[in-house]
């Protein structure tokens, strides 16, 4: 039961941008939701159908689109700038 991951191309260009540690912990995190998408601690949105997972002071928002088993990463960023547009 395998979920695929998808990025926005926001996405990889915020994420390419972020510190090279953070970046390791950050694509850890992003793997092991493609085992189970809705972790211990994550959290739905709600203005929308997407979740957020915290990886330290950072933030990550997917969408998870169960029929296709797909999890597609919308967003990433420091938690003070991830929910403005």
């Amino acid at each position: 039961m395998t979920y695929e991951i998808s990025f926005s191309k926001k996405a990889k260009k915020e994420l390419f941008a972020l510190p090279t540690q953070t970046i390791e912990r950050i694509v850890s995190a992003i793997g092991d939701l493609a085992e189970n998408p809705r972790p211990r601690g994550c959290k739905k949105l709600e203005a929308s159908e997407t979740y957020r997972i915290a990886v330290g002071d950072y933030r990550i928002i997917y969408d998870i689109a169960d029929k296709i088993r797909i999890v597609t990463i919308i967003k990433i960023g420091h938690r003070k700038e991830v929910y403005r547009s």
